[in-house]
């Protein structure tokens, strides 16, 4: 008789095979999606805030392990959309789930289910081959009895539509609790394959629409409730800066940021300009960070009349 083979935990580490994919994170505005995503690849690579449909462009952060890459696919939240530029960005959101390996719900914890979660769920119900994952965020903001009534509910929320969850994790990106393990929960999931980009990248978004989301950011801070939908910005030009020495490189970016309506130019500028020079300060911290060189930004405060609903300034503002 022929003794039984066991495999060891060496043995299984060096066989498995390389698994290499797109994981998609989705869920209504603010539900902590591009905080996960940063959390996850450990750096800055989705621009975060506390105004829904903070996201407006698809930003890909690459998750590098010996055994795997996960390629995180960051889209805008799923909304009714009441403009055009709405609408284009839930197209964006369907046209994404339809080509990634896995999608992961991400639902907060301090905010019980409502017909937003449940518009989305209805709409994920519909994508009958891909896994999905319930990714319960902001977990630190709950106890945990308000945690387990969330988890059940989720689960409820599943069998009622038809959704069999892969798995429900509970995770808190800002405490970095189970931050990994959702790494390790989606990676099963991912096809077999060579890893798709080179070692070190952390994402396929250009620099100059990472810059642009930065100064966004920085802008979005402490503004109007009213305003955070109405900016967008464009970097026009990144240029070394000519004759400088070697050792003291300087990259000359030049941005303009864009509004809908003249009244509006003055919540941005600030005071004499302090709003803007402390946009200014705070994004080039960010983009030197990046970028990994000092930086010279030069910022302008254009007015794009009523741009979320016109075509032509969406196509120029690149949406």
């Amino acid at each position: 008789m022929t003794p039984m083979s066991v495999r060891t935990p060496d043995t299984d580490e060096n066989t498995a095979p390389h698994r290499a994919g797109f994981a998609c994170f989705v869920g209504r505005p603010n539900a902590g999606k591009s905080t996960l995503t940063n959390a996850l690849v450990g750096q800055k690579v989705a621009i975060t805030s506390n105004r829904p449909q903070t996201t407006r462009h698809t930003v890909r952060g690459i998750v590098h392990r010996p055994d795997a890459q996960l390629i995180l696919v960051d889209t805008p939240g799923l909304h009714k959309p009441r403009t055009l530029l709405g609408e284009r960005l839930n197209d964006i959101v369907r046209t994404t789930w339809a080509e990634v390996d896995v999608i992961g719900f991400c639902l907060p914890a301090d905010q019980k289910l409502g017909p937003g979660d449940r518009f989305i769920a209805k709409e994920l119900a519909e994508i009958r081959k891909t896994p999905k994952v319930a990714i319960v965020t902001k977990t630190d903001l709950v106890d945990s009895k308000t945690l387990a009534e969330q988890l059940i509910a989720i689960d409820q929320l599943g069998r009622e539509l038809g959704i069999e969850w892969a798995e429900i994790v509970p995770v808190s990106a800002v405490g970095d609790k189970q931050v990994q393990l959702v790494a390790d929960l989606l990676i099963p999931l991912l096809p077999e394959s060579p890893p798709l980009y080179p070692e070190g990248d952390l994402t396929d978004e250009p620099e100059m629409v990472m810059v642009a989301e930065l100064i966004r950011e920085a802008a979005l801070e402490g503004v109007r409730d009213e305003l955070p939908h109405s900016i967008a910005v464009v970097v026009e030009e990144m240029l070394p800066r000519e004759n400088r020495p070697a050792d003291r490189p300087l990259l000359d970016i030049h941005a303009n940021v864009y509004i809908e309506r003249p009244s509006q130019k003055g919540i941005i500028i600030g005071p004499k300009g302090s709003r803007l020079k402390e946009v200014g300060m705070k994004s080039r911290k960010h983009i030197e960070a990046l970028l990994g060189t000092p930086v010279f930004l030069d910022l302008h405060v254009k007015v794009a009349k009523d741009w979320q609903r016109d075509p032509k300034q969406l196509r120029k503002l690149g949406f």
